[in-house]
């Protein structure tokens, strides 16, 4: 297929031909098509770079990995037949591979399990390194993908928080969907350094500090997207475990790779990892800056 030239923004999806890989080509087909994007099927031919001799294994693998790609664009082309589909064969390990794509594209999308790795694992290893180390959204394709229920948001006030927020905007916008932006606390949390919390507060007056949180972190966007439903839910709970739940009935869960608690040294921040793993539908991670 023809090449895309350096200057496209694409949105790239990871093929290797696992179930979870070609329920991830359809997702980023759909993608492609609500952002009037083209699509780069891209997949990581490891075997040169385990120094096989050649006439031995590494030609008959690399037609394989030439059809896996036909393959996926076959299923992409089913999907939505007016993408624009290019494909690209690349010599690399998986997750390397497809972060070094990423700096050109506006999404990457990966299955949540590939062929390799350990059953007992949530989620795959790669789309583990890739959301983790990507500076492009990740979307991982999971659960149910039936394009049914609201887009969920999960709402901190972080700086990464604000990019997931406005992404979740035009992710509603362009499927049509509602969107549900959710904010959970469970006491005063400190907002910067030498915060003195109280040992004694009430709880209707931070319920009520937490409600204008919220509403402050969606108030510029929906001026920028007046055709977006908004429902707004403040909750006193965990919010990975409340994320997960609402999860059950969403068809899309935004959340950024880091909030404002939690390490710093962390790559992605408990409550993003929780969402990964244990969410019932597709999981859009956003990085930060």
């Amino acid at each position: 297929m023809k090449r895309l030239g350096v200057a496209t923004v694409t949105i790239v999806v990871g093929v290797d031909g696992s179930e979870s890989g070609l329920a991830a080509v359809r997702l980023a087909a759909r993608e492609a098509r609500w952002r009037d994007r083209p699509l780069k099927l891209v997949h990581a031919f490891v075997w040169p770079t385990l120094r096989v001799p050649p006439g031995q294994a590494g030609g008959g693998l690399r037609e394989q990995a030439e059809a896996l790609l036909k393959q996926a664009a076959a299923v992409a082309l089913e999907a939505e037949p007016a993408v624009q589909i290019w494909t690209e064969l690349i010599t690399g390990a998986p997750a390397p591979v497809i972060l070094g794509q990423a700096h050109e594209a506006e999404l990457v999308v990966l299955g949540d399990r590939g062929l390799g790795g350990f059953s007992g694992l949530l989620v795959g290893s790669v789309a583990v390194q890739v959301s983790a180390h990507s500076s492009t959204p990740v979307l991982v394709a999971k659960g149910r993908m039936d394009f049914e229920g609201p887009i969920v948001v999960g709402v901190d006030g972080s700086s990464t928080s604000e990019r997931a927020v406005g992404l979740a905007f035009e992710e509603a916008s362009v499927r049509g969907a509602e969107l549900l932006a959710v904010h959970c606390w469970t006491r005063p949390v400190s907002t910067g350094p030498g915060d003195m919390l109280p040992l004694v507060y009430d709880t209707d007056e931070v319920a009520a500090e937490e409600e204008r949180l919220l509403a402050e972190a969606l108030s510029g966007h929906s001026d920028r997207f007046p055709d977006v439903t908004v429902r707004r839910e403040s909750v006193r709970d965990r919010p990975g475990r409340t994320l997960v739940g609402f999860s059950e009935q969403a068809q899309l869960v935004v959340v950024g790779s880091r909030g404002r608690g939690g390490f710093t040294g962390l790559l992605l921040g408990s409550v993003s990892q929780q969402v990964l793993h244990h969410a019932h539908c597709p999981v859009l991670m956003v990085p930060g800056k």
